[in-house]
């Protein structure tokens, strides 16, 4: 089997996630998650689903266009740069979780890893390059929005789908799940409302594992932004409590487990946001 390079999976990854088919945080490695997207991409073809990148599928990729692209950073990207207070009081205080770096703006922006940018970039002052400064960064391009008429999500494969009204896979997202067993609930509920940009509001007695929960006694607000708690989009669901939302640490997408609800890459959320129509069902399988 052909050897693909770090450029090539790159490439790849490009490719997937222009085809709502995420790979995740682009890195240019070919992870778990990188090839659960390349098996339904090759599905959708009529290949065999191997999750290898073969022959025909590095064809398909050396036909991808403009793979990377360039970026100016721009005044507007050092707008509202700050850290994010490590407690939940403290983060509660700001008004609002914005981004601490230029380096976590761009990432996001461009749906990638912070290192990958890094390795394209290594004479760049990071993580604030000045204003002005021409970076190298994946070029996923803007996502087209088909309407899902249902979502599937698989606690197994840790992967959200969404599929149109004929039945066929439009969406592929990795998400996180509870790490808790009896917090994985299965069956079928439906979405019952959505929101960009929503604030979070904690309550103590969902972390009883956090020293600092424990002594606050009361219930936060903590205000939007993608370093919030559930990042950009929150997707309710019919279950109390149970929700999709984003995240502000992509790069653990799949890999860490949540209290319960669905974690996307925040730029996943918002995708999957803009495909759903509230009152769709949403499958929940082993």
């Amino acid at each position: 089997m052909l050897q693909p390079t770090s450029g090539d999976i790159v490439a790849l990854q490009v490719m997937l996630d222009r085809a709502n088919l995420s790979p995740g945080v682009m890195d240019g490695t070919l992870g778990s998650r990188t090839r659960t997207a390349l098996r339904a991409w090759q599905q959708q073809r009529g290949m065999p689903a191997t999750g290898e990148p073969d022959a025909d599928t590095l064809k398909a990729v050396a036909e991808t266009r403009d793979v990377l692209v360039a970026y100016t950073v721009a005044e507007q990207d050092h707008e509202g740069l700050a850290p994010v207070p490590s407690s939940w009081l403290g983060r509660s205080q700001v008004s609002q979780l914005g981004y601490e770096t230029v380096l976590e703006r761009i990432a996001e922006a461009y749906h990638c890893s912070q290192a990958l940018l890094r390795r394209l970039n290594p004479d760049c002052a990071w993580p604030n390059p000045p204003p002005g400064t021409v970076l190298t960064a994946p070029n996923p391009r803007p996502f087209r929005s088909p309407r899902a008429a249902s979502l599937h999500i698989s606690l197994g494969q840790k992967t959200i789908r969404a599929y149109d009204a004929e039945g066929r896979l439009i969406a592929l997202f990795p998400c996180s799940i509870a790490k808790d067993r009896e917090k994985r609930p299965t069956g079928e509920l439906k979405v019952i409302s959505a929101a960009e940009n929503p604030n979070y509001y904690f309550d103590p007695a969902v972390f009883p594992e956090d020293p600092e929960a424990q002594t606050l006694g009361r219930k936060l607000v903590i205000p939007s932004g993608p370093n919030n708690p559930v990042g950009v989009a929150w997707i309710s669901l019919s279950l109390p409590g149970y929700g999709i939302h984003g995240t502000p640490h992509p790069e653990d997408i799949g890999k860490t487990e949540s209290h319960g609800c669905f974690r996307l890459a925040n730029w996943n959320a918002t995708r999957l946001l803009k495909m759903i129509s509230i009152g769709i069902p949403v499958i929940i399988e082993e």
